[in-house]
C-alpha cells in the first residue's frame, strides 16, 4: 500500500487524562498481558496433551486461544513500551499493519464464536451424526474460512481508511491506530468512509450474533427435550462457557462502534477491557466450566511435578 500522505508517523496519545499514572498503569497492563499468553499456552498444551479433548470443539479452542494470544500482542506491546517513558510515535508502517491485525483477529474471533455455536447446535440437535457432519475436513474448511473472510474484512477496513491523504494533524486519540480516529485526521471530507465503516463494522457483529442466537434457540429447545436432568445439566454447562464468551465479545463491539455518540474516556476503557482484559478471561471461562479442560490441567501439572521430583 503505497503512503500518499505527508504523514510519516502517528502519535498515540493513549488513555485521556492519565497523566502521572503511566507506571502504575505499565504495572497493571503488563500483568494483564501476561497472565493472557499464560491462560492462553495452558489451554493449548492442556488439550494438545490430551487425546480426550482432540475433538472438534477443542480444535476450534485452540484456534480461539491462539488468536486470545496474538490479539493483545497486536496493540500492548506499543503501550507498554510508551507507558515506560519510550517514545509514544509509531511508523506509518506500523499504523497500517495495527489496524489491519486488529481487525483481522477481532473479525477471526467473531467468526469462531459462530462456528462454535454451530458446532454445538451438531452436538446438541444431531449427536448421531456429529462424527459424520464434524468430520476433519469440515472443521479444517470452517477454521481456514474463519481466516480467509476476516482478512477479506480487515482488507477492506484498511484500504478505506489508507487510501485517504494524512498531511496534516497526526496525534491519534487511543493507545493504537483504529479506523475511527484515523478517519478524523484525513485532509479530506470522510463522511462517506465513515458510513461504509459504519455498516461495514456493524454488519459482521451483527450477522454473527444472528446466526449464534438461531443455534442456540435450537439448542435450547432440544435441551429441554432431554428427559434427564443429569443430561440437561451438563448440555447447559457446556453452553454456558460459549455463550458467556460470546457476550464478552460481542458488548464491547456494540459499544465501541455502533453507538451514536463517542467519549474518549468511555471508549478508552471499553478498548482497554477488550484488548486486554477478556482474552485473559477467556482461559478461565473455558477452563472453570469445563471438568475435561481441569482434568487435563491437573494432570499437565501432576506430570511436571513428577518430573522435577524425579
Amino acid at each position: 500500500m503505497r503512503n500518499l500522505s505527508e504523514v510519516t508517523q502517528f502519535i498515540l496519545m493513549g488513555i485521556p487524562q492519565t497523566e502521572g499514572l503511566e507506571t502504575m498503569l505499565f504495572s497493571l497492563f503488563l500483568t494483564f498481558y501476561i497472565f493472557t499468553l499464560l491462560g492462553n499456552l495452558l489451554i493449548l498444551f492442556a488439550i494438545a496433551s490430551s487425546t480426550r479433548l482432540h475433538t472438534p470443539m477443542y480444535f476450534f479452542l485452540c484456534q480461539l486461544s491462539v488468536c486470545d494470544i496474538f490479539f493483545p500482542s497486536v496493540t500492548s506491546p506499543k503501550m507498554l513500551f510508551y507507558l515506560s517513558g519510550n517514545s509514544r510515535a509509531i511508523s506509518y508502517v506500523g499504523c497500517v499493519c495495527q489496524l489491519f491485525f486488529y481487525h483481522f483477529l477481532g473479525c477471526t474471533e467473531g467468526f469462531l464464536y459462530t462456528v462454535m455455536a454451530y458446532d454445538r447446535f451438531v452436538a446438541i440437535c444431531h449427536p448421531l451424526r456429529y462424527r459424520i457432519i464434524m468430520n476433519n475436513r469440515v472443521c479444517a474448511i470452517l477454521a481456514i474460512g474463519t481466516s480467509f473472510f476476516a482478512c477479506i474484512q480487515a482488507t477492506f477496513l484498511t484500504t478505506i481508511t489508507f487510501q485517504l491523504p494524512y498531511c496534516g494533524p497526526n496525534e491519534v486519540a487511543y493507545s493504537f491506530c483504529d479506523m475511527l480516529v484515523l478517519l478524523k485526521l484525513a485532509c479530506v471530507d470522510t463522511s462517506a468512509q465513515e458510513m461504509v465503516g459504519f455498516i461495514n463494522v456493524g454488519l459482521m457483529p451483527l450477522g454473527c450474533f444472528l446466526l449464534i442466537l438461531t443455534s442456540y434457540s435450537y439448542i435450547v429447545y432440544s435441551i429441554l427435550k432431554i428427559h434427564s436432568a443429569e443430561g440437561r445439566h451438563k448440555a447447559f454447562t457446556t453452553c454456558s462457557a460459549h455463550l458467556t464468551a460470546v457476550l464478552l465479545y460481542f458488548m464491547p463491539v456494540v459499544l465501541i462502534y455502533l453507538r451514536p455518540t463517542t467519549s474518549p474516556c468511555l471508549d478508552a476503557a471499553i478498548q482497554i477491557f477488550n484488548n486486554l482484559v477478556i482474552p485473559m478471561l477467556n482461559p478461565l471461562i473455558y477452563s472453570l466450566r469445563n471438568k475435561e479442560v481441569k482434568g487435563s490441567l491437573k494432570k499437565m501439572f501432576h506430570s511436571l511435578i513428577t518430573i522435577k521430583t524425579i
